[in-house]
């Protein structure tokens, strides 16, 4: 089990498919690898088959997720996550709007460059919040999912600072959060488009809001 696990971070990568016949190939000399495998996802590891990712043959599986670090002394004896059902995953993939909550990107739309393109899933976030932290589910890519590993979201700092707003600002910001998107003013546009300009058309512009 050891083994498999670290020939999935090393040789196959988070994100990345693998096929049965290269795991086997990978460990010919082992018995049942498939089942060592298998013991990884108790341990938290998520690897897909084609019944979780539809874009899978019957013969691939995607390394979604690493879970517990089995080869440190009593990790291999770790407690399964709890398993999210496939109700429970649409549920928060529709409350998140199918779009990775740290970046935004949707499902199968490209990365800047154009390349690669983006896959959604869901990530454990921990949360420090008025009643201590938790442990909630969000919707992210593969990319920030993988770069934000550990981090902690501190809900109390947010509370704080709107606690901190005037009642202008809360009903501002209450409009944005009913309609979880954000509306630029005119004016920050405007700020946007100026911030955009070469340095002599900047120039311009500071020239004109000198005039009465």
């Amino acid at each position: 089990m050891v083994r498999c696990a670290l020939w999935l971070i090393t040789e196959v990568g988070e994100g990345e498919v693998f096929t049965k016949t290269q795991l086997r190939e990978a460990f010919p000399e082992t018995s049942q690898i498939d089942r060592r495998m298998r013991d990884l996802r108790d341990r938290g590891w998520r690897i897909s088959t084609n019944r979780e990712d539809v874009r899978l043959t019957p013969s691939e599986h995607r390394f979604v997720e690493m879970g517990a670090e089995v080869w440190k002394p009593g990790q291999s004896r770790v407690k399964p996550a709890a398993v999210v059902s496939a109700p429970q995953r649409r549920e928060i993939l529709d409350r998140d709007d199918h779009l990775c909550r740290v970046c935004g990107i949707a499902a199968g739309e490209a990365y800047d460059g154009g390349i690669e393109t983006a896959q959604l899933d869901l990530a454990r976030r921990e949360v420090a919040g008025p009643g201590g932290v938790s442990v909630q589910l969000v919707t992210e890519c593969r990319r920030c999912r993988i770069g934000g590993r550990g981090r902690q979201t501190d809900l109390n700092g947010v509370l704080d600072r709107l606690d901190q707003m005037s009642q202008v600002e809360r009903e501002h910001f209450a409009q944005w959060v009913a309609s979880d998107r954000r509306d630029f003013s005119l004016l920050e546009r405007l700020w946007g488009e100026y911030r955009s300009l070469p340095a002599e058309s900047r120039g311009t512009v500071r020239q004109a809001l000198k005039r009465p």
